[in-house]
């Protein structure tokens, strides 16, 4: 897909045109609600299979055609590259998409087993509603090869809607997480209502994932953490419980997120992690951990030293990189995923992680800061679509860092307040995406779902093909 840029000037109705899609296939690919007020600045997904490529270090014309199926010829011309060889970093080329004529006698099952696709994804592309109905000489699109990858999403909203989000995302998700069993300090763990959407996972053909940790909002959980770390018997009860929880409900691996470990229970994690892989894979059942963002193994803080890059990597079936949360709640105004800060913890974390184990933290929602931020102001936490729908309210501009590969904006309220919002968009996911490609990692983890942001979804599916 393309990404566009609103520019001054532009309607939907125009861009549209442009590009010949339906301002009804645009409004259902962005999940507009203000399609008659465009923002500059706004990014949009355009729905066409043509794309965009940004030259990396070190690649060639060639290789850039062999990675989309396409030939040299087809780029030179739809770039008007004079030279061929003078490509260089940075360059962004147009890729449009592979077209085909369809023969006499030819079906579309065999076109999409040619170009080993699925039936579905090839008429969903060409909007062909019935696979009889196509006739010689008609030219369709062939949608692009996609790398395959599993997808988490957190969830920690347990009201009766909570179901219906399981069921809208489900196409995307391989596994899902309700968000959290609490351990106590004897080993058992406080519970939670997870049965509907345990369910809800099941229908959707998703895992679900029980999720553990050791904090809350209000308390860290360094204290509880070393009591059942440290003590072997309790540490031995609290995985016979997670056991018990997991045949029970239905549970098919576990998540274990512990938070602000004392750097003294480094090598207590470690061992509990040894344990509890054992005796889950006894009986077939999986092991994760989320890690905090480190881009060192000598990392200083609470948050950081207990938590083993290599240990982890070696010992669990996968981690959850929790890529996310610079721009905190209760800190100053900032990006909440800045693309060049979890690149910095992706080069440390393939170091001592194999790639294929490594889950992406991706984060779904959106902060408004009120500026100048004062210590103990909290920033509010909304949706993609609330942050949009802000910017149309208030009439401003988005704007886009560069650096962070994020888009923000600023404005001031009725109360003669001024407001710095960060939020992601078609631009920043994409890149996002594109990281995950470059960096041949695992996959990706969603936090949290229940915040709608229909532009991810759209483009999640037009990168990969979902486990």
């Amino acid at each position: 897909m393309l990404i566009y840029v609103v520019k001054p000037g532009d309607s939907l109705w125009t861009i549209s045109n442009y590009y010949n899609v339906s301002t009804a296939q645009m409004i259902s690919a962005n999940g507009l609600q203000y399609p008659n007020s465009l923002l500059v600045g706004q990014s949009l997904i355009i729905p066409v299979e043509d794309t965009v490529h940004v030259v990396k270090t070190g690649e060639s014309l060639w290789q850039i055609a062999q990675n989309y199926g396409i030939s040299v010829q087809a780029i030179v011309d739809a770039n008007r590259i004079i030279n061929p060889q003078n490509i260089y970093p940075g360059l962004q080329l147009y890729i449009p998409a592979t077209r085909y004529q369809i023969k006499q006698g030819e079906t579309l099952e065999q076109i999409a087993e040619r170009y080993g696709i699925s039936l579905e994804r090839l008429m969903n592309t060409n909007n062909i509603q019935d696979s009889s109905l196509i006739y010689p000489g008609a030219v369709i699109v062939i949608p692009r090869q996609r790398p395959s990858i599993y997808v988490n999403g957190y969830i920690y909203d347990f009201t009766e809607n909570s179901s219906n989000v399981v069921r809208e995302v489900g196409d995307y998700l391989t596994y899902l997480s309700p968000f959290a069993y609490r351990i106590r300090e004897d080993g058992s763990l406080e519970t939670i209502d997870d049965s509907a959407l345990i369910n809800a996972a099941y229908a959707e053909n998703i895992v679900p994932m029980m999720a553990i940790t050791n904090f809350t909002a209000t308390e860290l959980g360094h204290n509880l953490a070393h009591v059942v770390l440290s003590n072997e018997s309790i540490r031995e009860n609290l995985i016979t419980n997670i056991l018990d929880i997991m045949r029970n409900k239905g549970y098919l691996g576990v998540n274990i997120d512990f938070e602000n470990v004392l750097p003294s229970d480094r090598e207590n994690y470690n061992t509990f992690l040894e344990l509890t892989v054992e005796r889950l894979h006894r009986e077939n059942f999986f092991v994760s951990t989320a890690l905090a963002p480190k881009t060192g193994p000598g990392q200083q803080g609470l948050l950081y030293e207990a938590h083993d890059y290599e240990a982890h990597g070696r010992i669990v079936d996968f981690v959850v990189l929790m890529t996310y949360e610079w721009g905190y709640r209760l800190g100053p105004p900032q990006a909440i995923s800045p693309l060049n800060r979890i690149k910095q913890v992706l080069d440390y974390a393939v170091t001592v992680i194999p790639r294929e184990k490594i889950l992406f933290g991706f984060q779904l929602y959106a902060r408004d800061w009120i500026v100048p931020h004062l210590p103990g102001m909290e920033a509010e936490t909304f949706s993609m679509q609330e942050a949009v729908a802000r910017a149309v309210r208030y009439q401003v501009a988005i704007q886009f860092d560069p650096v962070s590969q994020t888009p923000f904006y600023n404005y001031i309220d009725e109360q003669g307040r001024q407001h710095q919002v960060w939020f992601e968009d078609a631009r920043s996911a994409q890149a996002k995406f594109d990281t995950v490609k470059d960096y041949r990692l695992r996959g990706i983890s969603y936090w949290a779902l229940g915040f709608p942001f229909p532009q991810n979804w759209t483009l999640l599916q037009d990168n990969f093909d979902i486990i």
